[in-house]
């Protein structure tokens, strides 16, 4: 008897048809002499729904900056998924299988209080562990759960990918299934290259620049979570036929691995990533002196803002301009913050910032020991007549920032440069 987790995003609870399919698919898996508990996601459209209520009342709730605001955002969005895990019982229960639905405050699963974006400390198994004993499946709401103080805390955009691996990390679970509306990870977005490949298999730390850098089959954290705790996670289909063999479904889609192999070398680069989300913010006139970077970035990070790429030109005369980008969402909060506080603060020139940026990356282990990777990308990129803002790199990964209306171009010529349309070497 293996104990798996399963996790259904959104479009795969977007109906009572489909949970109805969801409910049939445990049950197989029950029948089949498994424990499982389940960690749904909201109906597809819901948690925007719930949100855009929000917003009718407190316009600018999306951006709030108390805690008092951020709070009921999270009161109001962390119903979607309650909603999810109440109806999945009744499914099950309809299908002859006993199931006991929690809400992430019933189990409970403790995070800090950083409202819309906490981070999870620790999960309570007990109660999970009791009902299993008992035969149930077991049914938690993703992308949620409770701070010190009580509050109901969400996890963020696509939390429920965090909720399911933390949960499969705090049972040690066989395995963590990701059912989602794609039927595994692919080369780059087939939507944008119809071309790209599904992988079988690709490394944690691929998985973990991918996520990172803009692709949305998973959520960063859930790759750094299933990486910390070497959880087993594969990302496949909700959508096949829910009466395939289990064997079958098992091994389907896409599994992240913790060990690489002779196949993976052969791949110098595994994928093609993209982020459409993010705004580029610069500095000018900053005087270069020791500590300067801190007091740009040391109240940016005070405001729970991440920052990603980060650039300071050589200086001249004193002065130099420092540049970095941030989640779009973040955007106007950022150049409010930098012109009100930091500017005087720091004595720059002016704030200046461009929405309309993206950034594009080229991942794969096999540039480890590959030169000449970064020249082939920029290569292809002037090529194509694009011209590149920024660059940041790392072992396994070299990422660009350009103008948006170019991604796509960059995304098919890179993908077709570096052949991931063909089949991988056998």
């Amino acid at each position: 008897m293996s104990l798996i987790v399963h996790k259904y995003g959104g479009t795969s609870m977007g109906s009572t048809e489909r949970i109805a399919s969801v409910a049939r698919r445990v049950a197989k898996w029950v029948r089949a002499g498994h424990q499982l508990v389940v960690v749904p996601s909201a109906m597809s459209g819901e948690t925007n729904r719930l949100l855009g209520l929000a917003k009718e009342l407190m316009p600018n709730a999306s951006m709030a900056s108390t805690p008092e605001a951020l709070r009921e955002l999270d009161a109001v969005a962390a119903t979607g998924e309650q909603v999810s895990v109440g109806l999945l019982a009744l499914a099950l229960q309809a299908e002859g299988v006993p199931a006991v639905s929690y809400g992430g405050w019933q189990v409970p699963i403790e995070t800090d209080s950083a409202f819309t974006k906490a981070r999870i400390r620790r999960i309570d198994d007990a109660r999970i562990r009791a009902d299993l004993a008992a035969g149930r499946v077991v049914i938690v709401t993703g992308f949620q759960g409770i701070d010190p103080q009580g509050n109901v805390t969400t996890l963020g955009r696509g939390g429920s990918d965090t909720s399911a691996v933390a949960i499969a990390a705090a049972l040690k679970a066989d395995e963590c299934l990701i059912y989602t509306d794609v039927d595994g990870v692919y080369t780059t977005d087939p939507r944008i290259v119809p071309e790209a490949r599904r992988l079988h298999t690709i490394s944690f730390e691929e998985m973990l620049e991918m996520a990172s850098l803009g692709s949305k089959v998973l959520q960063i954290r859930s790759v750094e979570f299933a990486g910390k705790y070497r959880v087993p996670t594969r990302v496949l289909s909700s959508f096949t036929p829910w009466d395939i063999p289990i064997k079958e479904e098992a091994v389907s889609g896409t599994l992240i691995t913790f060990e690489e192999d002779e196949k993976m070398e052969q791949a110098v680069v595994a994928g093609i990533a993209f982020n459409r989300d993010e705004a580029k913010v610069s500095i000018i006139g900053v005087p270069d002196r020791p500590g300067i970077a801190f007091q740009i970035l040391g109240p940016v990070a005070d405001a729970n803002i991440d920052v990603d790429v980060i650039i300071q030109n050589v200086s001249h005369d004193g002065r130099t301009d420092f540049s970095f980008t941030v989640h779009r969402n973040d955007y106007a909060r950022t150049l409010d913050l930098l012109k009100g506080t930091v500017l005087p603060a720091v004595g720059a020139a002016e704030v200046l910032g461009d929405a309309k940026i993206c950034k594009v990356s080229i991942v794969g282990i096999g540039m480890k020991s590959h030169a000449g990777v970064a020249a082939k990308m920029f290569r292809t990129l002037s090529e194509e007549g694009i011209n590149i803002q920024m660059i940041t790199t790392s072992e396994i990964k070299t990422s660009v920032v350009i103008d948006e209306k170019y991604m796509e171009l960059a995304v098919r010529a890179l993908h077709k440069a570096f052949d991931l349309e063909q089949p991988a070497a056998a």
